[in-house]
């Protein structure tokens, strides 16, 4: 027989297994919320660990706990969480009702219970350490919740940063590497004019760069927190010295630069900075969906399609085509950016549907947004290491496009007119030349002249 404790709460009373660390509150949430099969982030719960510590440590140095044992073992649990040594205990699905309580009742019940393991008493004993009266105490879901979801996103956006950092510095090695091979610039998918590989790399550097830095930026927008304000802002059931202390203790602890909002009222239910913060990840998609499908294109064929470019063979391409090798790691870039303009439209419509004092769904809210973190997070640094870093260029058949496109004639309009040149376009087409042999044909220019028109230093020079 499997041993049993029971507990209650406002409903009734229930059974529950007498060794888990959760209790009632946790039990009725899982068989309430079978929405997602998604577990609350890990990262929140660590956060979340460290906001209760930050409370537990504010409580017991104003003197809340006459108990200092008790009070240890409290402190203690909640830094055990903040390690992400109790995530296994957070059962209740990241998609639930009621604004994000079932996570903080959930949260509340394990940290009373390791404390009880702590100080050697049975599972259960809420009487000596309560996840009400001692665990929430001076506390509510409205506050912690979306303060722990701050520290939770500012942790993985500075891991984010570093990540596109590198895929920036790739990019700019690569613009090193391609700097002396000349190629076709394409507009609307036509020839154009001549540019550089190196230059098409340095743009896509120059992109990661306004990306790295405006998710550095983010951390600005998201270190104004509302804990202490309790249910709606107005700090009900709190202290006063419990308010003023406590985020300063949370940003002593994380190592965060966080402040305590000066209207607590507005950051408890308005919540548009997770609006803000997801349109600048979506804007990092933007680009990572952009550039990836240019490197699909620039890589195409191989044979058959503009192969100026070769990415890295990772795995066969197909079941049925022998010897096609797709170019799956920008694929998957893709998909990842598409996915994160999905959740930036689900944060969206969650943020604005906030109802007077509380944005009830801060519970779609969270998983949504530090889910893109983690997708751009994970995807810039595939990108990185399994693409970017591993392309090759195939000068001989930039060259060649060059010398045939008439995209070329254009780097020879300074030098002989806009007449000649439709002239070497029309000798070119009519003998089936290329723009090389006609304008040599032609005799407007010599091989020397023509090469020297067409150099990696007049392509990119700005001007004529």
């Amino acid at each position: 027989m499997v041993k049993t404790r029971e507990e209650s709460d406002f409903i009734g009373k229930k059974q529950l297994p007498a060794d888990v660390l959760w209790g009632i509150h946790t039990a009725r949430a899982v068989e309430n919320f079978t929405i997602s099969g998604q577990q609350v982030h890990p990262e929140l719960i660590k956060a979340y660990g460290e906001v209760k510590l930050a409370c537990a440590q504010t409580n017991n140095t104003l003197g809340f706990w006459d108990d200092k044992t008790k009070a240890e073992a409290i402190e203690k649990a909640a830094f055990e969480m903040s390690q992400g040594l109790l995530n296994e205990h957070i059962l209740v699905d990241a998609l639930q009702g009621g604004a994000g309580t079932s996570t903080n009742m959930n949260v509340n019940e394990v940290l009373a219970n390791r404390a009880l393991q702590i100080l050697g008493k049975e599972l259960g004993d809420y009487n000596v350490v309560s996840p009400l009266d001692d665990i929430n105490l001076h506390q509510s879901t409205n506050d912690t919740y979306p303060t722990a979801l701050k520290v939770a996103a500012i942790r993985l956006l500075r891991e984010l940063e570093q990540h596109v950092l590198k895929l920036q510095e790739a990019f700019q090695q690569k613009e090193k590497e391609f700097a002396h091979i000349v190629k076709i610039g394409r507009t609307q998918l036509q020839d154009a004019v001549l540019t550089t590989l190196g230059r098409e790399m340095s743009a896509y550097a120059e992109a990661m760069n306004r990306d790295r830095w405006r998710i550095y930026k983010c951390e600005e927008r998201l270190r104004v927190v509302n804990l202490g304000g309790t249910a709606i802002g107005t700090g009900l059931g709190a202290p006063k010295q419990f308010i003023f202390r406590v985020v300063d203790k949370l940003r002593e602890n994380t190592n965060i630069g966080l402040a305590r909002s000066e209207n607590l009222i507005d950051s408890t239910q308005n919540v548009d900075v997770f609006v803000e913060v997801s349109g600048i990840l979506k804007a990092c998609a933007t680009n990572l969906l952009k550039i990836s499908n240019d490197l699909r294109l620039l890589s195409s064929g191989p044979h058959a399609g503009l192969r100026e470019i070769n990415l890295p063979q990772l795995q066969a391409g197909s079941s049925i085509m022998p010897g096609k090798v797709n170019p799956v790691i920008p694929e998957a870039v893709a998909q990842a950016a598409i996915k994160v303009m999905g959740n930036d439209q689900i944060i969206a419509q969650a943020c604005s549907a906030g109802n007077l004092e509380l944005n009830q769904f801060m519970p779609l809210i969270a998983p949504s947004f530090l889910e893109s973190i983690d997708l751009l997070k994970n995807a810039c640094k595939l990108f990185n290491e399994k693409c970017v870093s591993g392309i090759t260029a195939n000068e001989e058949v930039c060259r060649t496009h060059v010398h045939n496109s008439t995209a070329t004639v254009t780097a020879l309009v300074p030098a002989i007119g806009y007449e000649r040149c439709s002239e070497i376009i029309k000798m070119a087409e009519s003998f089936g030349l290329s723009i090389k042999e006609a304008a040599l044909k032609s005799g407007f220019l010599t091989d020397d002249k023509f090469e020297q028109l067409i150099t990696p230093e007049a392509v990119c020079r700005l001007g004529n």
